[in-house]
């Protein structure tokens, strides 16, 4: 009988089947099955902090500059990154949780005609020929009307993004694609995808995952409802320390293969690895929490900390900095101190000697 799985063969698992051998930048999405973006940059934005793990010689700014050239996607998920088309065919045609009344539809239609007419557009341009004034965010406060109808009319798949300028999405008409399975396939599909990407999962954590792919599918939720109840009963899954995990098929937790290597690694606050903040306690034994928008007194790893690893353990954290241009590294420790092993230290300046070669940084 083979021995119980333990939360040091879960650690290793996680790190391992996530940290695959670098490859092309579109085998790494394709791989990965979705990156979240972010558009902060301290001192990278997420996407591009994410993917310098796992794509051959990357640089910052690689995803952004050869966006138009892959077959992939900005859009929704369990929240906003990059995709491939293959994944947004699931999602699409994708029904609004809300409706919009008469007169948006309205705004939205001319809007369409004149992307068509035009062309790709910038934001700007739309905001020249169709006045929408103000009105209130997602977050409330006020925004540009003509940018949240464009990011409504984006979601709800008459535009894509067809590049960025400074940042800024640029929006043509799109008819995407469909995908012929039936609505109970798509929602299987969904949730393997998500599972793949974040596995070995609690069970309270695919329950989330399953109610934020509602946002990227609502039309799904009833479906993806079901299939996670059958989910929850039928794939591997096994209990540990009182919590119930779940992973693919055919993949063992326990295998020999997930041996940690000894690299140093400053992750994204929204790597894989690290993005489901339960699962990172239970596995690490220490609370993470994204910072950036916590007044600064009451930060307590940073602006922007960076999970560090090491081996199959998330030992502490890094705001990282560039000045003068050089890498700045200001690091803290769970344990309160950094490991004295040599090669820890070799391994950190080695990692942030590949993050100034990532930044484009003279060595």
């Amino acid at each position: 009988m083979p021995s119980p799985i333990t939360l040091d063969d879960l650690r290793r698992y996680a790190v391992a089947r996530s940290l695959f051998k670098p490859t092309t930048l579109g085998r790494a999405i394709e791989k990965l099955g979705f990156v979240q973006a972010d558009p902060i940059r301290a001192p990278a934005r997420a996407q591009d902090l994410t993917l310098r793990h796992r794509v051959r010689d990357y640089r910052a700014g690689d995803l952004e500059r050869r966006y138009a050239r892959l077959p992939i996607e900005e859009d929704f998920l369990v929240n906003y990154g990059f995709l491939p088309r293959a994944t947004l065919a699931l999602m699409h045609p994708r029904t609004a949780k809300r409706a919009w009344d008469a007169a948006t539809r309205r705004r939205a239609q001319n809007v369409l005609a004149f992307i068509r007419e035009h062309g790709p557009c910038h934001p700007r341009d739309v905001q020249a020929a169709f006045d929408h004034g103000r009105t209130t965010n997602y977050w409330g406060g006020e925004s540009n009307a003509t940018t949240h109808l464009l990011d409504g009319m984006h979601y709800r798949g008459m535009l894509r993004v067809v590049r960025r300028e400074a940042g800024v999405r640029v929006y043509e008409a799109v008819e995407h694609a469909g995908d012929e399975r039936s609505p109970s396939q798509k929602a299987e599909a969904l949730l393997k995808l998500v599972v793949q990407k974040y596995a070995p999962l609690p069970s309270r954590s695919l329950g989330q995952l399953t109610y934020h792919l509602g946002g990227g599918a609502p039309q799904l939720l009833p479906e993806l409802k079901r299939m996670l109840a059958h989910a929850r009963e039928t794939w591997p899954s096994a209990e540990v320390e009182g919590t119930r995990w779940y992973w693919p098929e055919g993949e063992n937790p326990r295998s020999m293969r997930h041996a940690p290597d000894d690299a140093v690694r400053l992750l994204a606050p929204f790597d894989p690895i690290v993005w489901d903040r339960l699962r990172f306690e239970l596995l690490w034994q220490w609370v993470y929490r994204f910072e950036a928008y916590t007044p600064a007194p009451r930060r307590q790893r940073g602006y922007y900390a960076l999970p560090l690893l090491w081996h199959d353990r998330v030992i502490g954290w890094a705001n990282v900095t560039v000045r003068d241009g050089e890498v700045n590294a200001q690091t803290g420790y769970v344990a309160g101190k950094a490991p004295r092993d040599a090669a820890f230290r070799r391994g950190l300046d080695d990692e942030l000697q590949r993050m100034a070669q990532f930044l484009g940084l003279e060595p």
